[in-house]
This record gives structure tokens, sequence and C-alpha cells, in this order.
């Protein structure tokens, strides 16, 4: 079986230029894919997406756009930067939107995104990885994802330092392990769920 999973990039530099979050969600995506996971990135920051709790803020949001293919995915990655040891306000502004969501439920009465399986990569020269991945893992329990186990990947740079991680030569091993671990994790929860869900309300 075939699953789709979307990236979310909440990088604050916007497309075309190089983002070292994008480049771990590309390799996360590669990872995905040597499980029969299909999919693709969408970055935040190229969309008008306006603040709020709604699903629909009105006046040209575009958040539905990208809230159609959060719901057409067994997976999502969400993928921030660290800013002051912190995630992106991007990052923030996505928990946001989804916070909609606790009030939309399926035809058995579940939240919708119950059987969407949810995972984390995070980039940074200083540190706060450990800290946006539980704030990120808090918030999408909370609005229904299901969080595989080791499911977040991330790289933390030397403090005070300018090396990105679109900088390095090469990608660190344990980065790569932790990365080839959300994948296979990811994809099996993901399947699982596919195949039976979780009980009706």
């Amino acid at each position: 079986m075939t699953l789709t999973a979307l990236a979310i990039n909440c990088t604050l530099t916007p497309s075309p230029d190089a983002s070292s979050t994008e480049l771990l969600l590309s390799q996360v995506m590669t990872a995905l894919g040597e499980h029969d996971v299909t999919g693709s990135t969408v970055r935040l920051v190229d969309f008008d997406v306006r603040p709020g709790v709604e699903k629909d803020m009105g006046d040209g949001d575009e958040w539905p756009i990208i809230r159609e293919r959060v719901l057409a995915a067994d997976i999502v990655i969400v993928g921030t930067p660290i800013w002051m040891g912190h995630m992106s306000s991007l990052a923030q502004r996505l928990l946001e939107r989804l916070d909609a969501e606790l009030s939309e439920t399926d035809e058995a009465g579940r939240p919708i995104l119950f059987d969407t399986v949810a995972a984390v990569a995070v980039v940074g020269n200083e540190d706060g990885a450990h800290h946006a991945t539980a704030e990120l893992f808090q918030g999408l329990n909370d609005v229904g994802f299901s969080i595989p186990a080791q499911a977040a990947t991330y790289w933390n740079g030397e403090a005070m330092h300018t090396t990105d991680y679109k900088d390095l030569d090469e990608t660190p091993e344990k980065v790569a392990a932790a990365t080839a671990t959300l994948a296979r994790n990811t994809a099996h929860l993901a399947r699982l769920l596919s195949e039976g869900g979780y009980p009706a309300s």
C-alpha cells in the first residue's frame, strides 16, 4: 500500500532561496520513499496564511489550500528552524490554524486527524531542538495526530557560529540514523492506522 506524506516547511526564508529546513525535509521524504510513501513539500512562508484559529479566516487567507493537503495526507512532517531557542513563528501559526480541527469529526465521531501520523524535523545553529520538538509534538497530538516512537530528526550546529545545515559537506551519521528511524516508524504506524483506525467515540 502506497501512503502519502505532506512536509510543511516552516522556514522564514521564501522560495526559491535555499533553506536548511528544506534540505532536512527532503532527506526525510527520501527516507519515507524507501517505505512506499510518496508526497510533496509546502513552504508556509510562500502563502498568505492569516493569523487565527478558524478553518478559513477569509479576506484572501490561503490556509484552506494547505488544509486540504493536510487532510488528504496519511503523514504530515513539520519542519522548523530554531530562532532564539524556539521554533519559528510560522510553526506556531501552523499549530494555531490546526486548532480548528478540534471541532471537526468523522462519521464515527472521532476527530478527523486521528488516523493521520505526524513527525518533526528541526534545524538550527543554536540549542533548542528538543524544546521545539516537545512543543510541536504536544500541539500536534492535541489536535488529533498520532505520534510514532522517535518520530523526530534534528541538527543543531555549534552555538554562535554561522554554519547552517545546508552548508555541511555531508549529512552527519547521527542525523541520517534519526531520519531513517523517523521514516521507518512513521510509515509503519501510518500503514497500521490505514488498515484499522482508532475506535469510534
